[in-house]
């Protein structure tokens, strides 16, 4: 993917995400969605796990793997189909993707930099501090714009 097709994806996802809005609001019931939503609409465990196809005791599983995160995309699509949902699947950054880009290209463009300061040191050269913020800076967008997933190597 080209630097300019990858800017506009990213460009793309945080409009995309931007409307998702806070979800702290809707943070996954302890006892989980699948129970919470089975037991406000009045249906027994034994009605899901027919709707859904299988036993009650199955049903029960479903719902205690979903309350410790560990159920599966597919049985979570399949239990919100069998009780009249949809299931919506997300990744929603903590900062917007181009923030994100931006702080890793910052954090690498100092790592390079701070590489090259020690190896010139050593040979007994040196490069001004008075123009750090400058050079890290044109260092951060030189790096965003040509080196890609580069800019993730080093953490």
């Amino acid at each position: 993917m080209s630097p300019d097709a990858r800017t506009m994806a990213r460009q793309n996802l945080d409009r995309r995400l931007a409307r998702i809005g806070k979800l702290e609001d809707i943070a996954r019931p302890s006892r989980g969605w699948v129970k919470a939503i089975r037991e406000a609409l009045g249906m027994t465990a034994e009605q899901f796990g027919r709707r859904l196809g299988v036993s009650q005791q199955r049903a029960l599983a479903i719902e205690k793997a979903e309350a410790r995160g560990a159920i599966t995309l597919d049985t979570l699509e399949r239990s919100a189909q069998a009780l009249g949902c949809r299931l919506v699947y997300t990744l929603v950054p903590h900062e917007s993707l181009e923030e994100m880009v931006v702080n890793q290209s910052l954090a690498a463009a100092r790592k390079q930099l701070e590489r090259t300061r020690h190896t010139m040191a050593l040979e007994a050269q040196s490069l001004e501090r008075d123009d750090d913020k400058g050079m890290v800076l044109r260092l951060a967008r030189s790096l965003a714009e040509k080196s890609g997933s580069k800019i993730w190597e080093e953490e």
